[in-house]
């Protein structure tokens, strides 16, 4: 058994897993948080993806051990029991979503994104969610909805800062 000791959506979690075990594993099972899926396994459609270190990842490629020490956010860490993250409340305001399999995945590419880059072009986004399938709508809703969180997390310009 391997222990794994991480910052787990901002609270440091301890689990003992045999060493093959993969992060998404380690999520569901160990942890109980289910929002992160197992579709591919192979890390080709992204409905398991995570933040770790600020940058987006396929739980289901990364082992456990690979996330010790290390700051992992999943799509439980976004939203409070009284509030959504602004790229959920865009998604779901926008309907971006039908089924929701790849959406937790997709928001937290898109929240990697605008991480790393406030202002991103169509182009931009389109890239940071070229890992995301999505078998139920077309992309457009998705990309409308994050470049509305770009403009101020509400889907408005962004204010002067004059």
């Amino acid at each position: 058994m391997a222990t794994v000791t991480l910052t787990l959506n901002g609270d440091v979690r301890t689990a003992s897993v045999p060493p093959e075990t993969t992060l998404l594993r380690l999520l569901r099972e160990e942890f109980g948080l289910t929002g992160s899926k197992l579709g591919c396994d192979v890390g080709d459609c992204g409905a398991c993806t995570v933040i770790v270190d600020g940058k987006s990842v396929n739980s289901c490629l990364m082992l456990a051990v690979q996330a010790d020490g290390r700051d992992v956010v999943t799509i439980e860490g976004l939203a409070t029991m009284s509030r959504l993250h602004p790229l959920q409340q865009l998604f779901e305001d926008k309907g971006s979503l039908q089924c929701g399999f790849c959406g937790p995945g997709v928001i937290m590419s898109a929240k990697a994104l605008l991480d790393e880059n406030p202002d991103p072009s169509e182009q931009e986004i389109r890239d940071a969610l070229a890992g995301n399938l999505c078998r139920c709508t077309g992309y457009s809703k998705m990309i409308e909805a994050i470049q509305a969180v770009a403009r101020d997390g509400r889907g408005e310009p962004a204010k002067s800062a004059v």
